[in-house]
């Protein structure tokens, strides 16, 4: 377990108890916010894509905020590891944090946020999207997206392309395995053919998965459902492989700039959910604060992950404020500003449910095209045309 200390943003917590230090002037505080997220370790890029996000979120409230309030960040890096996000949790917590912005993986998020329950202190994220992070009757978990937000994307590409069989390879974790259940039961209701095939994950070598697909299943699409070092290795095999597929379809951490830039060779035509396309335009007044203060200290471009980051922080931030004016700084204040919440964000409509789930959640599919990622469904939100067939080697 790694400490950080980001100079303007991660600091120590100055007096009082739940993470506030008050200051002149009359009735100002500083709001300490705690976040655990993997910056070393297998989900390295996209814990540090969520990092810079939360970052940036906390930059824009204290903006906002100068001459009232400050917001403070304390972050630990969890290396991936659900052991580690507790210890995290529970030392930010005895140190005062008043909530928690952060967290990715289902299975490093759910204990983590269980540990943060028990401290009676909020937690949103949108780094988890099992179905059972949500019905555990805590009062202050919150999460931006959902998984039924995710899976609809990939059936609505999958049935635009007319495909009549598909593969799944998918973890074994509890989140990767439910939305490869969600995706096949769609499918199969939609009269598509679909293969499964389950996988450790640990493993390295897809090689096995990706010949049965080929010589057994004879799919015309393959859909991941996993993690970043996965994919790589399922398209790793693909390419040597080359399977007679006409897509090759990723879930999360996939359609992001950081992806194309590390694996060039292996991105090409590969779709993966992304809420804008990469580079972005950034032309509302909303889209403009964000990338104006994520540039500020951020010189490449942003992702959907320093997005989700900032949304999530940045709403966390104006409910925590909320709370406090009206005297009630604590997991049943900030929770009740929090349901409060409806809002047109730079990343979708959110407004949380009695789950704390936002059921307006609705993904996009971008495509790796020569570096860049044009948006090419659903048609609404299109920025460019898909290339259909196309794998990486073709």
């Amino acid at each position: 377990m790694k400490f950080l200390g980001l100079s303007g943003f991660i600091g120590c917590a100055l007096g009082l108890a739940l993470g506030v230090g008050f200051s002149a002037p009359a009735h100002s505080a500083n709001f300490v916010i705690g976040e655990h997220t993997p910056l070393s370790g297998k989900l390295a890029r996209v814990g540090t894509g969520s990092h810079r996000g939360v970052m940036t979120g906390i930059k824009v409230l204290n903006d906002k905020y100068a001459g009232q309030h400050t917001f403070e960040l304390k972050t630990i890096d969890d290396e991936s590891s659900p052991a580690k996000a507790v210890s995290a949790v529970e030392k930010l917590a005895s140190e005062g944090v008043i909530a928690f912005s952060g967290g990715y993986a289902s299975g490093v998020i759910g204990p983590a946020s269980e540990a943060a329950n028990k401290a009676n202190i909020p937690y949103i994220t949108f780094g988890g999207v099992a179905t059972a992070l949500s019905q555990r009757g805590h009062e202050g978990f919150f999460r931006i997206n959902s998984a039924a937000g995710y899976g609809k994307a990939l059936v609505g590409l999958v049935d635009e392309m007319a495909l009549k069989s598909v593969s799944i390879a998918y973890s074994n974790k509890e989140a990767t395995h439910k939305m490869a259940g969600y995706i096949e039961k769609k499918l199969n209701e939609k009269g598509l053919k679909v293969s499964t095939h389950e996988y450790d994950a640990h493993v390295k070598d897809f090689k096995s998965i990706v010949n049965k697909i080929k010589l057994r299943d004879r799919s015309e699409a393959i859909v991941m459902v996993g993690y970043e070092s996965e994919y790589v290795g399922i398209l790793r095999a693909a390419k040597l492989l080359k399977p007679d597929v006409k897509a090759m379809i990723g879930v999360w951490s996939l359609a992001t700039g950081k992806m194309a830039k590390e694996f060039p060779d292996l991105m090409e035509n590969v779709y993966g959910t992304a809420m804008l396309p990469f580079p972005v335009s950034f032309n509302s007044p909303k889209q403009k604060l964000f990338y104006e203060a994520f540039k500020t200290n951020f010189k490449d471009e942003p992702s959907y992950l320093e997005q989700f980051g900032y949304v999530q922080t940045r709403l966390l931030g104006e409910a925590i404020v909320r709370a406090f004016d009206k005297n009630e700084l604590n997991l049943k204040g900030i929770a009740d500003e929090l349901r409060k919440t409806d809002e047109e964000t730079i990343s979708g409509r959110v407004r949380f449910d009695e789950h704390g789930d936002n059921p307006e959640f609705v993904q996009r599919v971008g495509q790796h095209q020569k570096g860049k990622i044009p948006l090419v469904w659903p048609a609404s939100s299109k920025t460019g045309e898909k290339v259909f067939p196309g794998t990486p080697w073709q």
